[in-house]
C-alpha cells in the first residue's frame, strides 16, 4: 500500500497547508486512539511538541480526535522529541505522540507517533492507521462518560532532566566544562541548558527564545555557524547544537570546527569497543554515512552496516542485529542501551563524559578520521516524479559510470520535503563536484 500521508518520520507539511490540518489531526488522534485501544484499562495517550505556533492547533485537533474514541490524553508542552518517547513508557500510556517538523522551517510541522514502548511505528502500523483515515468513523465515536479527559502534567520536563542524566555513569560532573548550547529556539530550550548546568558545566546559550516562529532560524544544527562563532569567541571547550526538536545533535571542538554525526558514532563506537560495551561488532549508519567512517571502523575490525535514510531505519536494522550504537550524518544518533530513539542532549552528554574521561580535548577525542569528499544538492521540485523521468535515469546512470569504483553516488526523494537530494562521494574531489552538478543540473530542468 502507497502511504498518502507518512513519510520517512511520521506526518509532515505545511501547517494548514494541502496535507497537514486540524481536520486531519482529528481523524489521526481518533485512528490511531481505536489502533492502539488494546486491553480493559483507562486508555491515555502523552502528547510533547516543540515551539511552533502552529503547535497549539495540532495539539488541540489531537487531543480532541483522542478524547472522542475514549483516550485520556497527557499534555507535556514543549518536550524534545526523545522525551515523549521515554514519557510514553514511564507513564505507561498506549500511545506517543510528538508535534514537530524536527529541523524544517516554522510554518512546517508534523506528527510523529511513539509504540507503547516508545519505538517508531513500523510501515505496517502507519498503513492501518492510514487505511483508517480513509474510512468514516463516527460510529467507532464514544459516548457520556466514555468520552476521554485531557491533563496536563507539569513535571514532565523535571523526568526527562533526571532520566537524561542517569544514562551517565554515576558522580559524573562537568565542573570546569566551558559549554555553548544552541537548542535552536526549540523543544529542548530550557531541558538542555538546565541539564548541563546542573552537572556542573559553565553554561553559555544560544536558541532559547523561542517566539512561535524562531525555530531553527539561522541557528541549530542545520545552522551551527553562530555556535562556531561563540566556541571561538567565549574559548569554550565544547559547543553542542540541537535541532528543533532535539533528537539529533551536532558538536563543535574547542577550535569551532564542526564534528557530524559520522565522527560521534566513530567516537562512541570505538569507545564502547575499548570498554567492552558495544554489541553488535560494529555500527548501524544510512547510506548517507561518509565512506571515511567505513574505512576507519573496518580499521578497528568494526562494521559499518548501512540501511536507507531514516532514523526509523537504523533501529530497525540495530534491534535485528542485536547493535546498541546507530545513527545518521545528520546527527541522529541511538544509543539503545538508553534511548529508543535518536536523543540530542544524551548522546551530547556520552561525548563529554568521554571527553572528560580521556582528559583530552574534543577535537582529539571525535576527529577520529578524514572524510572522503562529499557533496550533497538538494533540488527543489512542484509536482511529479522527477527521478522517474528518463533524462535524469540517463544522467544517473552517465554518474555512475565516471565513478566507476572509486566512489558513490546516493539519489532520493526526501521523504519529508519537494526536495531530490544528490549526494556523491569519491577521492577525486573534482570527479564528485562534476557528476554532482551534471546531475543536479538535469534534475532541476525537469522539475
Amino acid at each position: 500500500m502507497t502511504k498518502k500521508y507518512f513519510g520517512t518520520d511520521g506526518i509532515r507539511g505545511l501547517a494548514n497547508g494541502h496535507k497537514l490540518t486540524s481536520e486531519l489531526a482529528l481523524k489521526v488522534g481518533q485512528a490511531a486512539g481505536l489502533i492502539f485501544q488494546q486491553g480493559n484499562h483507562r486508555h491515555r495517550v502523552v502528547i510533547g511538541k516543540d515551539t511552533r505556533r502552529s503547535g497549539y492547533m495540532i495539539e488541540y485537533a489531537l487531543t480532541a480526535g483522542f478524547n472522542s474514541v475514549g483516550m485520556d490524553v497527557f499534555l507535556l508542552g514543549p518536550m524534545p522529541t526523545p522525551a515523549v518517547a521515554m514519557l510514553t513508557r514511564s507513564l505507561r500510556a498506549d500511545l506517543g505522540v510528538m508535534i514537530s517538523a524536527s529541523h524544517n522551517p516554522y510554518d512546517d510541522n508534523g506528527i510523529k507517533l511513539f509504540q507503547p514502548d516508545g519505538f517508531k511505528l513500523t510501515d505496517e502500523m502507519e498503513a492501518q492507521i492510514e487505511e483508517l483515515l480513509n474510512s468514516e468513523l463516527a460510529d467507532e465515536l464514544v459516548r457520556g462518560r466514555e468520552i476521554g479527559r485531557a491533563h496536563r502534567i507539569e513535571e514532565a520536563r523535571g523526568r526527562y532532566s533526571e532520566y537524561a542524566k542517569r544514562t551517565l555513569p554515576r558522580l559524573t560532573e562537568f565542573n570546569g566544562l566551558r559549554v555553548v548550547v544552541d537548542c535552536a529556539n526549540g523543544a529542548a530550550y530550557k531541558s538542555a541548558p538546565e541539564v548541563l548546568w546542573e552537572l556542573g558545566a559553565d553554561v553559555i546559550t544560544i536558541g532559547v527564545s523561542p517566539d512561535g516562529y524562531n525555530i531553527n532560524e539561522g541557528c541549530g544544527s542545520t545552522a551551527p555557524h553562530l555556535l562556531q562563532q561563540k566556541v571561538r569567541e567565549t574559548r569554550a571547550d565544547i559547543g553542542i547544537a540541537l535541532d528543533g526538536d532535539a533528537d539529533r545533535v551536532v558538536l563543535v571542538d574547542e577550535k569551532g570546527d564542526i564534528v557530524d554525526g559520522d565522527q560521534l558514532m566513530a567516537a562512541l563506537g570505538t569507545f564502547w569497543k575499548d570498554q567492552g560495551k558495544l554489541t553488535g561488532g560494529g555500527v548501524v549508519a544510512t547510506v548517507m554515512s561518509n565512506l571515511g567512517l567505513e574505512r576507519y571502523l573496518q580499521g578497528q575490525d568494526l562494521t559499518l552496516e548501512r540501511t536507507k535514510v531514516g532514523d526509523r531505519y537504523v533501529l530497525e536494522r540495530m534491534r535485528e542485529g542485536g547493535f546498541n550504537v546507530g545513527g545518521e550524518q545528520s546527527g541522529h544518533i541511538i544509543l539503545s542501551d538508553h534511548t529508543t530513539t535518536g536523543d540530542g542532549l544524551v548522546s551530547a552528554l556520552q561525548i563529554m563524559a568521554l571527553v572528560q574521561q580521556k582528559n583530552k580535548p574534543v577535537s582529539e577525542v571525535c576527529q577520529l578520521f578524514e572524510t572522503v569528499p562529499q557533496l550533497l544538492t538538494n533540488v527543489r521540485y512542484e509536482s511529479g516524479k522527477p527521478l522517474e523521468d528518463e533524462r535524469v535515469k540517463k544522467a544517473i546512470a552517465a554518474g555512475e559510470e565516471k565513478m566507476g569504483d572509486s566512489g558513490r553516488l546516493v539519489i532520493r526523494a526526501s521523504g519529508t520535503e519537494p526536495l531530490i537530494r544528490v549526494m556523491g562521494e569519491c577521492d577525486d574531489e573534482k570527479l564528485v563536484h562534476d557528476v554532482v552538478g551534471d546531475i543536479a543540473e538535469v534534475i532541476g530542468q525537469v522539475a
